[in-house]
């Protein structure tokens, strides 16, 4: 087994691990982030019915265009940190305004803290 695989697998037992403590309702859907070396992508699930209520992505029209100057002024953090603001934006908009924020098993830290930070200047409460 090698060790990238070793890491995959440590973290997608972490996640399995908050999942257990974590659902989403309709009420309070949850925040789910997943990061890339290169990308990152969050959505809102409402886990009882299964469905991506809002989702954002730093390959997102809307972050694509701006990826070069954001990239430049703070690398990948700045990014997540605008993939979090326009999450934050879409759910205010799709009339949510309360989640519960799944790291997915990746450190609250870096762009994952970012991107949360992001979401709550739009306005959400988590």
């Amino acid at each position: 087994m090698g060790r990238t695989n070793k890491r995959i697998l440590a973290r997608l037992k972490r996640k399995r691990r908050v999942r257990k403590k974590i659902f989403g309702t309709t009420e309070r859907p949850r925040l789910s982030v997943f990061r890339s070396c290169k990308h990152i992508y969050a959505q809102i699930i409402d886990d009882t019915r299964g469905r991506t209520l809002v989702a954002a992505s730093s390959l997102t029209p809307e972050i694509r265009e701006r990826l070069a100057e954001l990239k430049k002024e703070g690398g990948k953090v700045a990014v997540a940190k605008a993939v979090g603001e326009l999450l934050g934006k879409r759910a205010i908009e799709a009339g949510i305004k309360k989640v519960s924020f799944d790291r997915g098993g990746f450190k609250y830290h870096g762009r994952v803290r970012a991107l949360a930070e992001g979401a709550r200047a739009a306005g959400l409460d988590f």
